[in-house]
């Protein structure tokens, strides 16, 4: 019987349970990491991190497209380029409406996110 962890999934983070143990208590399997990293990876860019926000802090839990794109001087290609990459980092899901798109956050997937990244604050002296 091997010890090795089971291979993690984009469809395991959005589970209740966390899905790796906080960076600052153990090294993350290269197997979770590589799971992990798109996401991160889709944050990285500034106008992706304030979509990420627009939609998980929509008031409705979901936003639609044509509220998104006033909000940047870019054109719609561009966010929608963006959008797709938060799709694809599996951090958002997206439904159609006639004409429009709506986004709602993965907030299991963020939950996972924020759990990885969990720090410990210790009190000062």
């Amino acid at each position: 019987m091997s010890k090795q962890p089971a291979v993690l999934t984009l469809a395991d983070l959005n589970a209740a349970e966390p899905c790796c143990t906080p960076l600052a208590e153990r090294r993350i399997p290269a197997e979770t990491a590589a799971v992990l990293a798109p996401a991160f990876k889709a944050l990285g860019d500034p106008v992706r991190l304030q979509l990420m926000s627009m939609i998980a802090s929509a008031p409705d839990g979901e936003i639609c497209v044509c509220d998104l794109t006033p909000a940047f001087e870019l054109s719609g290609p561009t966010i929608s380029h963006h959008l797709r990459t938060l799709r694809e980092a599996g951090l958002v899901d997206a439904d159609r409406r006639g004409t429009w798109v709506y986004y709602r956050a993965r907030t299991g997937v963020l939950r996972q996110l924020a759990t990885l990244l969990a720090v410990e604050v210790l009190p000062t002296s």
